[in-house]
């Protein structure tokens, strides 16, 4: 019987799936990882993107019964942050950093209440210079708001790691260290939505954590 492997997050991970067929993957690093692991493990496993677009810690919280616990994950991974602090500055309807924190404990102890054996993968999010970032005629000091909080929300996720023991990927540096080679564009759209090239970064460090899992 194959196990499956959930992908739970925002825009990043949803990345153009269509939402009317369960297992549409989208065109992201959900969708490298299932074609490598696919390919590699053939009918091993099987994959499921519930990311949704404009998603926040508090809007993954509130779908975690339909997309995550009632599909009975083996493995997932949790990639949420951007939203919380892009919302604010925008909409003035993100999610502070204590609550955001508070929110996603929850939502851990809620998954391994329901799912005690699952093998979960925290991503903290990260944020480059793009057009999301730095319309400044929009928000004054938008970019230096964008890296603080997204920041702040990264090592949220981090603390959380750490309290429950969870393997970590932290983007940020990676990303940072990426764009010595090539401008941020190159991995980024618009400074949060990552181009092929970013969403293969991503899933070259998905895979590490999963591999260090499956031994």
């Amino acid at each position: 019987m194959s196990k499956r492997i959930l992908f739970f997050g925002d825009s990043i991970t949803d990345c153009g799936r269509n939402s009317d067929h369960f297992l549409n993957i989208g065109s992201g690093y959900a969708n490298y990882v299932s074609a490598t692991l696919g390919a590699q493990y053939p009918n091993q496993y099987e994959f499921i993107n519930r990311g949704i677009s404009g998603n926040r810690v508090v809007d993954l919280y509130a779908r975690i019964k339909s997309d995550f616990l009632n599909l009975k994950p083996q493995i997932a991974s949790i990639f949420v942050g951007v939203n919380d602090t892009w919302h604010e500055i925008s909409k003035q309807n993100g999610v502070d950093t204590a609550k955001f924190e508070k929110i996603y404990d929850m939502m851990i102890e809620e998954i391994y209440d329901s799912c005690p054996d699952i093998k979960l993968i925290l991503i903290a999010p990260f944020v480059l210079e793009g057009s999301a970032t730095c319309n400044t005629d929009e928000t004054p000091n938008r970019l230096e708001r964008f890296v603080t909080d997204v920041a702040d929300k990264a090592d949220a996720v981090k603390r959380l790691a750490k309290k429950h023991n969870l393997p970590l990927i932290e983007l940020q540096p990676v990303f940072d260290e990426a764009c010595k080679k090539a401008q941020p564009d190159y991995w980024t759209l618009d400074g949060v939505h990552p181009t092929s090239s970013g969403h293969e970064l991503i899933k070259n460090l998905w895979l590490e954590e999963f591999n260090k899992l499956a031994k």
